[in-house]
């Protein structure tokens, strides 16, 4: 077997991307405190055309931290949109009337298993990611139509937050890549 190299790959460009149908799925990044994550987020969702990214809280955003987002984003923050809010509850709120499903990707009572997901193609999807030590506030949990759980056998009970992201978006990807 040969490597390919990155021509044979048919990678779309940046205008392409912004032209491109995309994943009915946003990604809300609350209180995300290191901006490795944050680019890391960025580059998972420009892999599997999510519709936008939604930065709240102390959650850096790229105009004011290019340097270090830039380092694990590659430029994926110039081709995903992004907007900034710094209250993540009326976000939620805003998209729960708008008609999303906001799910808490978190370990809370009742959660669905990520090895149980259905996704229904007919509905679109926002999933919320907390700080790397507090996870989602309570008060965001309490306000989203569910809860998404990754599960996990080790000693450890929490995975990092772009590793969350990455294992949570490419479920949904998935699963609705016929979508694209």
């Amino acid at each position: 077997m040969r490597k390919l190299n990155v021509t044979e790959l048919g990678r779309i460009d940046v205008d392409q991307f912004k032209q491109s149908r995309k994943l009915p799925l946003i990604i809300i990044l609350d209180d995300v405190r290191s901006l490795y994550n944050v680019g890391s987020v960025f580059r998972t969702s420009d892999a599997f055309r999510v519709e936008r990214i939604i930065l709240c809280g102390i959650t850096a955003t790229p105009d004011n931290s290019l340097v270090e987002i830039h380092k694990t984003a590659l430029g994926a923050e110039e081709s995903v949109d992004w907007i900034y809010s710094k209250d993540c509850v009326s976000v939620v709120k805003e998209l729960n009337e708008k008609g999303y499903v906001t799910v808490a990707v978190e370990q809370v009572e009742d959660s669905i298993k990520l090895d149980n997901l259905v996704v229904d193609k007919n509905r679109r999807y926002a999933l919320v990611l907390g700080n790397e030590v507090k996870g989602i506030n309570q008060n965001v949990v309490d306000i989203c139509n569910c809860s998404l759980e990754i599960p996990q056998y080790g000693t450890k009970h929490s995975l990092n937050v772009s590793v969350s992201a990455g294992l949570v978006i490419w479920e949904f990807a998935r699963q609705m890549k016929d979508m694209l």
